[in-house]
């Protein structure tokens, strides 16, 4: 499994329309082949910073996602209320699992 950790920066005044597309674009994610789980999550000191972190069977299976034709087109609505392009990182376990 593999962690992608997704940070967008919100354009003043456009809060409340991302957070419709967002919680649509989850909703989405539940159906995606690989896809384990997902939670959005709002910067304390800055609510216009929101981190997407979700957990993937496999590095393949986000790959084929983030290069797919619907996850193009819901970045193309949502980009727009962006006030930079989204950063990503893809996560993989430093060390087995169960060793800690």
């Amino acid at each position: 499994m593999i962690r992608v950790i997704i940070e967008r920066q919100i354009a003043q005044e456009m809060e409340r329309t991302y957070e419709e597309h967002a919680r649509q674009a989850l909703k989405n994610a539940i159906e995606i082949p690989g896809f384990v789980s997902g939670e959005s999550l709002k910067d304390e000191r800055d609510p216009n910073h929101r981190v997407i972190l979700s957990s993937w069977r496999s590095a393949a299976d986000w790959y084929r996602w983030q290069g797919s034709p619907e996850r193009r087109e819901m970045m193309a609505r949502i980009r727009p209320m962006l006030e930079t392009d989204e950063r990503i990182v893809v996560l993989d376990y430093a060390l087995p699992t169960g060793n800690l």
